[in-house]
């Protein structure tokens, strides 16, 4: 039960935290995204801040046994660049770029205006089916 409402208030401060950064509006992402024209520079100082914070959290955290709700710390293990990844970090820069969303902000972003976000959410999720055909990376 406290891991599961730790979870949940992880991912209402996540959610709130996109909010209020304007990371669920998909026209600030887009302006952020056009360094050719009309740039917004804002997203770039939630995205430093957010990078701040997790250097902080990752020292505290590298300094503990093990997890507050969890016996142990569960790592993936690194793996070197390849197509398959280059291809995903491309087609999800694209999604990004044309739709104005990522996975965090789109599900946040159906509590504020579920309409763009809820189409964007649809087919992400489809993405995701899609994706489960592929063969698994051995």
């Amino acid at each position: 039960m406290r891991q599961a409402l730790v979870a949940l208030f992880s991912g209402v401060l996540f959610g709130m935290g996109l909010a209020v950064s304007g990371m669920t509006d998909p026209a600030r992402v887009r302006a952020f995204l056009d360094i050719g024209g009309a740039w917004d520079p804002t997203l770039a100082f939630v995205m430093g801040g957010a990078l701040l914070m997790m250097a902080v959290a990752w020292r505290i955290v590298r300094r503990r046994e093990k997890p507050v709700v969890a016996e142990a710390f569960h790592l993936p293990a690194t793996r070197p660049i390849d197509a398959r990844l280059i291809g995903g970090a491309a087609l999800f820069g694209i999604g990004w770029g044309l739709g104005g969303l990522c996975p965090g902000p789109a599900i946040a972003a159906l509590a504020i205006a579920p309409g763009p976000a809820l189409v964007f959410t649809l087919f992400m999720m489809i993405g995701f089916g899609l994706f489960r055909l592929l063969p698994p990376v051995r």
